[in-house]
């Protein structure tokens, strides 16, 4: 008797990340209250960005709705968005 036949399994091309591997990342929100330049200034008072980079996320938070403005451990994301907050800017933490 032979042993039985095996066919070997497809594995799929998609890699994906586990959760706890992923980032976590703090996002700021549109609002209706806040101005352009405000907002890019904190942008850069905060996390350092130059004048350029502060602008472009500001520009996709005015126009996207949204923009990742940091990313990190949960605890870090957290403080950031806390401290967004402190400046009246709409900030969430979620997983990448």
């Amino acid at each position: 008797m032979s042993a039985p036949q095996v066919a070997p399994t497809e594995t799929p091309d998609v890699e994906e990340t586990p959760s706890s591997e992923r980032p976590w990342v703090t996002v700021v929100h549109n609002d209706p209250v806040n101005l352009m330049s405000y907002v890019t200034w904190v942008f850069q008072r905060l996390f350092g960005y130059s004048e350029d980079k502060a602008h472009k996320l500001m520009l996709d938070v005015h126009h996207k709705g949204r923009a990742v403005v940091s990313a990190g451990a949960r605890e870090t994301m957290e403080h950031d968005a806390a401290r967004l907050h402190s400046y009246g800017l709409w900030a969430t933490v979620s997983k990448d």
